[in-house]
């Protein structure tokens, strides 16, 4: 099936919306997405990180909080 959006017509807010709805779909069978070889090395690389104590895992709220601090 070819669909045809007209990008150039759509306000940001409009593709935006799109995107999201995109998004929902896809993540209704995960599955069917397939992962590029090079996530497993980036996973594995960030594990050995943690073990070797290099990296460290944090709260995400807090994450959260300090970004948007920062932009304030």
């Amino acid at each position: 099936m070819k669909s045809t959006i007209q990008l150039d017509k759509m306000t940001t807010l409009e593709k935006l919306r799109v995107m999201e709805e995109i998004w929902s779909d896809l993540q209704k069978a995960p599955d069917q997405i397939p992962s590029p070889a090079w996530h497993s090395d980036v996973l594995q690389a960030r594990e050995r990180r943690v073990r070797e104590g290099e990296s460290s895992f944090g709260d995400w709220a807090e994450a959260k909080r300090r970004i948007r601090e920062q932009t304030q």
